[in-house]
């Protein structure tokens, strides 16, 4: 039976609907938890996870769901739970003070503070007996000791709030390609040339790294930077951390092969993969990378799809309490369900009866060789070997549709439909798919609809036809650069125009006056105990380094010199923490390129654009923005009109005669 609800059983968020029936006395954030704080002179203890957290349940099952834990934590403090992916206000906040406290972070975040949220002690997982003996001596140490508290709160808070203090450069250097060369070079000496990825494990997919050497690898003719990130590609889309069968990315790999994975799977993740594997194509054409495309977006549309046409946040990695266990296999299971074809299928995917995951004694579906490849050597030809796969595919989803499914997470986040919607229409201008670009659109038509506050601005957050939390900077730049990418695959001017209304809106709500940056909260948001910038990038990029693109590539759009000298400021003052750490600040290193080498402009005009424009999307050309149409009022297709078709590639606000045809173009651009 379970017990009475507590206060987060009116939450939107799905991960505190799971505490909801928790003897812990939680609370949202929010004034009625942090009035009883200040009122009662308790301590705060704030809570922070999300849905498809394994550790998180597992703390909750040990310790949040026990009645002898709950009395400890409702005796001696407010106790409030946060879902990080609703509130990443909060969570950065905390997440830094557990990092300067402890030098490492992650989920579950647990940190207690004074009833003025200042942090005192924090931590991520604890056992039980671990976890009541903290509690009861924070308590004894605020019931006993308080100056000693808020000492440590002073010394912590100031930690909090210089931390990524950014200041203008004072003495800017010119972007040079020596300054790229710097930063790659001893990220270099951290690639796995063996296996893919980053030395050492758990290995993070970090798209936006291999997207910036893949860029680089075609603009500078660096060859280790390109194996290197080709070879990521391919051995993610062998590895367990793919799903064979349905398509989608887990979220990490717990070893260095990409073979056992943290079976959640997250919206962020998936579609900025698509844009990653989408340019891999246009470079390679290598089959592999479409089909990781077309089995990452039918996983979209089946499993991660609202009625509005947005997506859900995650799948949980746990099912009936087992992480993993919606996913992996035993051979005979297979064997009964494939018949005559399963030892082929078992040889294809590694399965064998003692199983390949050894710790578990199961199988994850795993490939070692490409399909065309592993055909030949088993006297097939690629199209024999694709019908009996694709034969046996069907027929073990089927099967697996029948087992108890991962929770699924549907709450809908503005920025993570933001990268989805970015992906599925890049990767419908390469791929051909229009199917993508209508998934696309609906998602953005949605949220520029049904998600806007009364002020312009918008929300972050969206379930069971609700929105209620107000956007966070990463929600605005990852939509503008969805708008500018939605621009590029319809070149519906519409898109743009909203685009630039938002980073106008960005402008005047999250400017910083001391400095370059945007702050991470808008001057409307609630008062924490400090105000942020964010600016490392990591699996998901800085909200800060996607704005200094977006207005780079607006002030081109919209021939902006304020965008572009905005943009230009922002990566001069970030400059000296790129070359100290390429790979936190790629999304940065990416904008260095743009600086570099130039944004080329292909304006497109004529009443027969389609050949050109199909054409294009085969060639790869990193450093461009694409304009087309007919009455126009973009500043670079202006006076441009003509029913002939004519291509014009600008730069540096210098435009070349107009061509007829891609090949007299590129000689221009090359």
């Amino acid at each position: 039976m379970k017990a009475e609800p507590n206060k987060l059983i009116h939450a939107s968020s799905p991960y505190l609907l799971q505490h909801a029936h928790n003897p812990v006395n939680w609370y949202e954030w929010g004034p009625e938890a942090l009035d009883k704080a200040r009122s009662e002179n308790k301590l705060l203890l704030v809570s922070i996870g999300y849905s498809a957290c394994h550790w998180c349940h597992v703390m909750e099952r040990e310790s949040f769901e026990l009645e002898e834990v709950a009395a400890v934590m409702n005796k001696h403090y407010v106790c409030v739970k946060v879902d990080r992916e609703e509130r990443p206000d909060i969570d950065q906040i905390y997440m830094l003070a557990v990092q300067l406290m402890t030098g490492s972070g992650g989920w579950p975040l647990n940190c207690i503070c004074l009833p003025d949220q200042r942090p005192i002690y924090g931590g991520t997982y604890f056992r039980k007996g671990e976890w009541m003996n903290i509690l009861e001596q924070v308590a004894a140490l605020w019931a006993n000791e308080p100056a000693k508290a808020v000492q440590y709160a002073d010394r912590l808070t100031e930690g909090i709030v210089a931390a990524e203090r950014i200041v203008p450069n004072v003495f800017p250097e010119p972007f040079d390609v020596a300054q790229l060369q710097a930063i790659v070079n001893p990220w270099v000496e951290r690639f796995d040339l063996k296996e893919g990825g980053h030395q050492a494990a758990p290995k993070f997919p970090l798209p936006n790294n291999w997207l910036f050497m893949l860029r680089f690898s075609q603009l500078s003719g660096h060859q280790e930077t390109l194996k290197a990130a080709l070879l990521t590609l391919d051995k993610m889309a062998f590895g367990g951390i793919y799903d064979q069968l349905g398509g989608g990315f887990a979220r990490y790999s717990v070893d260095e092969y990409w073979h056992v994975p943290h079976f959640e799977k997250m919206l962020y993740d998936n579609g900025q993969l698509l844009s990653l594997y989408a340019e891999a194509y246009q470079l390679t054409k290598d089959e592999q990378s479409l089909h990781v495309i077309q089995e990452t977006a039918d996983w979209l549309a089946r499993e991660m799809t609202s009625p509005e046409g947005l997506f859900y946040s995650a799948l949980d990695a746990d099912s009936e309490g087992v992480e993993g266990k919606f996913y992996v296999w035993d051979k005979e299971e297979i064997d009964a369900v494939l018949g005559s074809d399963a030892a082929l299928i078992n040889s294809y995917y590694q399965v064998s009866a003692e199983g390949n995951w050894e710790e578990e004694e199961t199988n994850i579906l795993i490939k070692r060789q490409d399909a065309s490849v592993f055909a030949a050597d088993n006297g097939l030809t690629p199209e024999q070997f694709q019908v009996i796969l694709q034969r046996s595919k069907d027929k073990l989803m089927e099967k697996r549709s029948g087992r108890v499914r991962p929770g699924l997470d549907d709450k809908c986040l503005t920025a993570w439909n933001a990268m989805a919607i970015k992906g599925l229409a890049e990767a419908s201008v390469i791929g051909g798919e229009p199917r993508w670009l209508e998934m696309a659109s609906a998602s953005a038509r949605f949220i520029l609809a049904g998600m806007r506050t009364g002020n312009g601005g918008l929300y972050r957050n969206f379930k069971n036809g609700k929105a209620s939390i107000e956007a966070f900077l990463d929600d605005y730049a990852f939509l503008i650069d969805a708008l500018i990418s939605l621009y590029q695959a319809d070149f519906v001017e519409a898109w743009l125009y909203e685009a630039k209304l938002l980073t106008e809106y960005v402008i005047e709500h999250f400017t910083d006056p001391a400095g370059p940056m945007f702050f991470y909260t808008p001057n409307s948001a609630e008062t924490l105990i400090a105000r942020k910038h964010e600016l490392m990038d990591n699996v998901i990029p800085a909200s800060n380094s996607v704005m200094a693109q977006n207005l780079q590539r607006l002030g081109l759009y919209f021939d902006e010199d304020v965008f572009s000298e905005r943009s230009r400021a922002m990566l001069t003052a970030i400059l000296p923490q790129i070359k100290t750490y390429g790979s936190a600040y790629s999304n940065w290193a990416i904008q260095l390129l743009n600086e570099v080498y130039g944004l080329t402009e292909i304006a497109i005009t004529g009443t027969n654009q389609s050949p050109v424009l199909k054409t294009l999307a085969s060639i790869y050309l990193p450093n461009k923005i694409m304009l087309a149409g007919t009455n126009t009022t973009l500043p670079l297709l202006r006076n441009k009109e003509s029913i002939e078709t004519k291509i014009y590639i600008c730069r540096n606000k210098a435009c070349q005669l107009p061509v007829s045809t891609v090949e007299e173009a590129l000689k221009f651009i090359n």
